[in-house]
């Protein structure tokens, strides 16, 4: 049931960060204002990368992946397969969340409305192109 939860939050996820980059390039190549909605929309990105990290979290740790990474992790380390799903999955996730984190937290310093929209375009982008990078397809299409 976790598990599902959190490949479902994944579609939700990744539509909001496809909005949230696309909005904010949109609305800075022509000159828009800031708004208190694309805060809101960069903030509803940043809960959800956030929330799904954590299901992450309890999905991981609560896997046989896990285990099988603390009893053989050269095992693990060899399968390419394995190799994705116990270490490059959860560590290429985490560095997007913190891509994103690092975004939402930037652009708020800033006080040129065109700036605040690059920051989210580029630090989000960053935080999409990691997530896409490590999925694991093949399970994510299949369940």
């Amino acid at each position: 049931m976790l598990l599902m939860f959190h490949s479902l939050l994944a579609f939700a996820l990744l539509a909001l960060l496809i909005a949230s980059i696309v909005k904010s390039l949109l609305s800075a190549q022509n000159n828009k204002p800031f708004l208190e909605t694309d805060r809101k929309v960069a903030l509803f990105t940043l809960i959800a990368a956030h929330t799904q990290l954590l299901l992450g979290f309890l999905v991981y740790f609560t896997s046989t992946y896990f285990d099988m990474l603390k009893d053989d992790a050269k095992a693990v380390m060899a399968d390419k397969a394995l190799r994705l799903l116990a270490v490059e999955h959860p560590f290429t996730n985490i560095l997007a969340v913190v891509m994103i984190t690092i975004g939402f937290a930037a652009h708020k310093k800033l006080t040129e409305d065109k700036a605040k929209f690059m920051k989210i375009a580029t630090f989000y982008g960053l935080g999409l192109i990691l997530l896409l990078s490590r999925i694991p397809w093949n399970q994510w299409m299949a369940g």
